[in-house]
């Protein structure tokens, strides 16, 4: 019975001391890490340190794009020099305080305690600090070393100093990173900011993120077949003509001055074809908002949690600004092009249906751009109520930043006559639409503008002679039943960057010719 004391007195001593250095569990909580043993975050580190026990198991489960392990040995000078730098590279994306959450996940293993002996020869370590670079889940259960080819895992070979990995990580997500950077408080929808309109500044960049979002998934996903490629050309002829970002007007059109070289009309693609196209896409390094868009990370339409708001908030906000961009004339065509967008090129299938069902509904053609501003603005509502329901019933809404009617009172007080709470929650507003859509035209209209100076598209635009009418519907429903030289000429009477991309495509053209006849 002594025996038996002595041991349970010295059991709970160990578990004393176990709770009293382990790290806390918030900490680990708000990596997305659980109390399994083996995955840790010592006191103040940002970076979580693995074994070989939960190595696979927690890289498996993962909701980081990519990973950097740093594989080290604690009796090293080196790697204890090298580990400040590690660090502040690793406070950037690991943390509650991260600038950059759910983007990277940087993590460690010792490779001088015997128990990751084993782990550290899978990965071929043959000396220290060795960084690795991946997706999670393509670390989980390999063997791997530096010989293998069309590997997804690559040796981190520069990044020795904070700098030099921050740097190196930049160019692999194609991100403008900086160790300066600070955790980004989004504000634009918190109750205690909602009466601050100028927060919808910010979401410029969100707005060419999720521009050029749209385009990747397109390209990756082999969208552009014959029967959506016109529905993609008029729609980037309205983001030539009205996108609120000067870069990515500019990326627009230089995309359609290309489109036909890239994209012809008179084939079929097949899917070595469409690999084919992408990568002539990507040798020519064409951004549609500029080399350093995507940022990778969400300002404006930035959510609480890694997986809410994000890229669907960035297209509603490009969505609502064109629309209160657009002329009288161009409000029936605008509608026909965002509904094709969306059926053909948003990959979620259950919104991609409910929002071309709400566009089936419309019987009746648009006349005037506040019809069309004052739709958009009622449909995303509904979407609103919508999610605000199947949010509540499944809990994975994001608590900072709950559905609710558009605008809040906070932010247009004129744009409510009464409001009342139905027996379900619901809020029921009899809406003064004169106010709604004044406050849409100056929300997403004159407040959100591109702070980048003149764009050298935009230089020469001002030497084109004249400035003709906006797109009229008849014009632009005849660019689907035309080649894409004709569809380029449409875009000359939506406004002077169809001009200009036109006179660079015939120009473009014409080189081709004289090369051919030499």
């Amino acid at each position: 019975m002594a025996a038996r004391a002595r041991l349970l007195a010295l059991a709970a001593l160990v578990l004393v001391l176990v709770l009293t250095t382990a790290p806390g569990a918030d900490a680990l909580r708000s990596l997305g890490v659980g109390d399994d043993a083996g995955a840790a975050v010592a006191q103040g580190d940002a970076a979580v340190d693995l074994n070989a026990t939960a190595f696979d198991a927690f890289l498996g489960a993962a909701r980081e794009p990519f990973a950097v392990v740093e594989f080290f040995a604690h009796w090293c000078p080196a790697c204890r020099n090298y580990k400040p730098h590690y660090e502040k590279v690793a406070k950037l994306f690991n943390g509650p305080d991260a600038a950059h959450p759910g983007r990277v996940l940087m993590a460690r293993v010792d490779c001088a305690l015997k128990a990751n002996v084993d782990l550290c020869s899978r990965f071929s370590v043959d000396h220290y600090p060795f960084l690795l670079w991946g997706p999670p889940t393509k670390f989980v259960n390999i063997k791997w070393d530096r010989k293998q080819e069309k590997s997804e895992i690559k040796l981190i070979d520069d990044g020795r100093t904070a700098e030099r990995l921050l740097k190196w990580i930049n160019k692999q997500i194609e991100s403008s990173f900086t160790l300066d950077d600070k955790k980004y408080e989004n504000e634009s929808m918190l109750p205690k900011n909602a009466s601050d309109p100028e927060q919808i500044v910010r979401a410029i960049y969100d707005v060419e993120e999720a521009t050029a979002h749209a385009l990747q998934i397109i390209l990756e996903h082999k969208m552009i077949k014959p029967e959506t490629r016109d529905s993609l050309v008029r729609f980037l002829q309205i983001l030539v003509a009205h996108h609120p970002s000067k870069r990515c007007r500019r990326g627009s059109a230089e995309l359609l001055i290309n489109f036909d070289d890239h994209w012809p009309s008179n084939i079929s693609l097949s899917s070595q074809d469409s690999s084919r196209m992408l990568e002539s896409v990507e040798t020519d390094d064409h951004k549609i908002c500029g080399k350093e868009v995507p940022h990778g990370y969400w300002m404006f339409c930035r959510g609480s949690k890694s997986e809410t708001r994000g890229f669907s908030c960035g297209l509603w906000v490009l969505l609502h600004s064109l629309t209160v961009q657009i002329g009288d004339g161009e409000s029936q065509s605008t509608f026909t092009s965002i509904c094709d967008f969306i059926h053909n090129f948003f990959i979620c299938e259950e919104c991609r249906k409910h929002f071309y069902e709400m566009c089936s509904s419309v019987s009746v053609p648009f006349k005037s751009a506040r019809d069309l501003s004052l739709w958009l603005w009622s449909t995303h509502n509904k979407v609103n109520e919508r999610l605000m329901k199947d949010e509540k019933d499944l809990g994975t809404g994001d608590p900072s930043f709950p559905k609710v009617v558009w605008p809040p009172k906070a932010l247009c007080s004129s744009c409510y006559r009464s409001s009342s709470k139905t027996g379900d929650e619901a809020v029921q507003v009899d809406w003064n639409e004169d106010e709604v859509f004044s406050f849409l035209v100056n929300y997403y209209g004159k407040m959100l503008v591109s702070s980048y100076k003149e764009t050298y598209m935009e230089s020469q635009e001002k030497k084109l002679v004249g400035h003709v009418g906006p797109l009229s519907d008849d014009a632009s429903s005849s660019a689907a039943r035309v080649p894409i030289g004709a569809a380029l000429g449409v875009a000359i009477a939506s406004c002077t960057f169809g001009a200009l991309a036109c006179f660079w495509r015939a120009q473009q053209k014409n080189r081709k010719q004289r090369n051919n006849w030499n």
